[in-house]
């Protein structure tokens, strides 16, 4: 959904011609989250988001003598980060390369694929300060929904995210990217044909309720607390049979409830030789997804130092799918502290 600023249009203009660099920034710095947003899910990562968001402010700001006010500012910046976005892809050739053989019984192994914290989706959230706000659908910023989308490609992806992602008309996205309404509407036919493939089979499995359940949370909770007290037995009752583990960057991954039990017991038990040591757990949410963030306790320390997130998919009563990110670093972005 969208709204307009009338005079937005006009005052962009006016930073145009003056050349103020400043102003030209104050006038689009409103935009840089959906931007962010938009260009992370095109490429599925939060860092390259980054980079390619200042990519596209720079090339606006070269280009700006191309924006006449004949239409909204949000539509030539999402022109230009999809172009950008476009161009990076197709110069990124790792990413065709991997995707020719996906891991065996992961379609979400896609190894370049980073969290978004909800923390920052919530600045889009629509008001009066925000032009063309923009309210981002549950199912369409899920880490399995991004992991689907990077299979596709690229012009496809686009095309996707403009029409299901962002709402716009097949006109509008015929538009900004210079292509035929026909080609558009079988561009999107096509993609979402192959997005049924990798996505899960039975829409039950998706909850697109923006904010967790009374339920979800109080699987949460026994999540972390099973983790916290290495309880191997407590934690296993919350997962489903066919549970996932995956691991992004790394191309390692396990299935079912049995095999990813074993790996939590070979990580909290002292008595073994791949013992990491003690946990504690703080709950956070990534891509509208309750999410847990470990930090651990090595033998012979005296702090927990952040580890790693844990990003949940649940369905009624037990978890079925854990996306984890063994990465400290990702902290900071969840407004995390290094150690508790």
């Amino acid at each position: 959904m969208r709204t307009s600023d009338p005079d937005d249009a006009a005052g962009f203009v006016a930073a145009v011609r003056s050349g103020d660099e400043a102003a030209f920034g104050a006038l689009t710095e409103p935009y840089r989250r959906q931007l962010h947003v938009h260009c992370y899910r095109m490429l599925g990562s939060f860092d390259e988001a980054e980079d390619l968001v200042q990519e596209t402010l720079l090339r606006a700001w070269r280009g700006r003598a191309g924006f006449e006010g004949r239409s909204m500012v949000r539509t030539w910046l999402y022109r230009i980060a999809t172009n950008a976005c476009l161009d990076h892809l197709e110069s990124a050739q790792r990413r065709l390369q991997s995707l020719e053989s996906p891991q065996a019984g992961g379609s979400n192994a896609v190894d370049w694929l980073q969290p978004y914290p909800d923390r920052l989706l919530d600045q889009i959230a629509s008001s009066d300060s925000e032009p063309d706000a923009v309210v981002i659908a549950k199912e369409t910023i899920e880490l399995a929904y991004l992991a689907a989308i990077q299979y596709l490609p690229p012009r496809q992806r686009a095309v996707l995210i403009l029409r299901d992602a962002l709402g716009w008309s097949a006109k509008e996205a015929a538009n900004l990217l210079d292509e035929s309404v026909a080609s558009v509407n079988s561009a999107l036919h096509r993609a979402r044909s192959l997005m049924r493939k990798r996505l899960p089979k039975h829409r039950v499995e998706w909850s697109t309720a923006s904010t967790p359940t009374t339920a979800e949370r109080k699987l949460l909770e026994r999540y972390m607390d099973a983790t916290d007290r290495a309880d191997v037995t407590a934690l296993t009752a919350l997962l489903r049979e066919e549970v996932r583990l995956t691991m992004p960057p790394y191309p390692t991954w396990f299935q079912g409830r049995d095999e990813i039990a074993n790996v939590f017991a070979l990580a909290t038990n002292p008595n073994l030789p791949t013992y990491q040591g003690q946990f504690r757990t703080v709950a956070t949410a990534a891509n509208m997804q309750p999410a847990v963030a470990a930090y651990v306790r090595r033998p012979g320390d005296s702090q927990y130092r952040a580890l790693g997130l844990d990003v949940l998919r649940l369905e009624g009563d037990l978890v079925i799918e854990i996306t984890r990110f063994v990465n400290a670093d990702l902290f900071a972005t969840f407004g995390l502290p290094p150690t508790i």
